[in-house]
């Protein structure tokens, strides 16, 4: 059966607040697309309300909670489309979002996702953290973004308005082919939530493929919807997830960066002890623990990886250190970055 052009998809957990205040604008700025929830097994009303009041809604149920990873993952091998626009739930679209990245997708069969500009719906004129202008990885892997350097974010003049290829493209707001995504595997479910799609689009440019920014696509996300910035459980998948990252895909010998990074962590290990963050502390340490309970499973995804993916894209990736960039050198934009050190074709 021929695959129809184009779904929205939502994941949903609990999240019947942002349905209500964002669906409907979803629902009429997005004509080109059928709109689906995949909720992951909300224990709040979300699906009564999107049953009663969304009938035009396709409703997928999840069986269990798999979060952003597993979730996605069930849901899509369910829809027989040739592209998904994985959209998060406390997202508000615009008039004319989707055009531009179909246009931009359309236009190079090696282009397998894209993603809008992504501002703040707090503060409309600031960039948002999770994928602002476009994502990259510098030496060490550490992502950051057009528009957002650790935690400080920009304000929006327009500055990163061009469109470019990137590293990697945030799963708040992805229009990715639905074909890549299952050859690649999809996201890895072992990661739950946070730096999945990190890892997802490091691999597809593996396979020789590119992701782009199509700023003239503008969204507005409210940000730490599910867990809020500043909690033990995000500061866990962030660091734990960094590291099943860096294990999986690092394309030389592992052990010297593998301990690189560990010492990095370390560091900041050390810095929230010394500020008294104990929680943050201790959620660093679960991460590491957690990372050795799994090293055969990452030792033996890095073995397929290598084995199946040899045209390696490194476009998007930073040669520079961009911990030294920040803290030491003091570098609050992505624009005062040397741009020299980027990978470019």
């Amino acid at each position: 059966m021929e695959n129809k052009p184009l779904a929205v998809v939502i994941l949903n957990y609990n999240g019947k607040k942002y349905l209500e205040k964002f669906l409907p604008g979803v629902l009429s700025h997005s004509k080109e697309a059928d709109i689906i929830i995949a909720d992951n097994a909300s224990t709040d009303d979300s699906v009564e309300y999107i049953a009663e009041n969304f009938p035009e809604v396709l409703l997928i149920q999840n069986k269990f909670n798999g979060g952003f990873a597993q979730g996605y993952n069930e849901a899509l091998k369910e829809l027989n489309y040739t592209y998904f626009l994985l959209l998060n739930s406390d997202i508000e679209v615009t008039p004319n979002w989707l055009q531009p990245l179909l246009d931009k997708i359309h236009e190079e069969p090696h282009i397998a996702g894209v993603q809008p500009k992504i501002l703040s719906y707090a503060n409309q004129n600031q960039f948002e953290h999770a994928g602002a202008s476009g994502g990259f990885l510098d030496r060490n892997y550490y992502p950051f973004c057009r528009g957002r350097i650790f935690e400080l974010t920009e304000l929006d003049s327009g500055q990163y308005d061009g469109e470019t290829e990137i590293f990697w493209a945030t799963g708040a707001c992805l229009l990715i082919r639905s074909e890549v995504f299952f050859k690649a595997g999809g996201f890895d479910k072992h990661f739950f939530a946070h730096m999945e799609e990190i890892d997802l689009c490091w691999r597809i440019k593996k396979m020789g493929f590119e992701f782009h920014v199509v700023p003239a696509s503008v969204v507005y996300h409210v940000g730490g919807g599910t867990l809020p910035y500043s909690s033990p459980r995000k500061t866990y998948l962030n660091f734990r997830n960094s590291l099943f990252m860096l294990i999986k895909n690092h394309d030389g010998v592992l052990i010297p960066k593998l301990l690189n990074r560990l010492l990095l962590d370390g560091v900041a290990a050390v810095r929230f002890l010394i500020r008294f963050e104990l929680k943050q502390f201790y959620a660093l340490f679960l991460a590491h623990m957690h990372m050795y309970t799994r090293l055969p499973y990452l030792l033996s995804q890095r073995k397929k990886i290598k084995a199946i993916n040899t045209q390696s894209n490194l476009t998007g990736w930073y040669k520079g250190n961009i911990l030294w960039a920040r803290y030491v050198k003091g570098i609050k934009t992505y624009a005062g970055l040397n741009q020299r050190l980027f990978v470019k074709k």
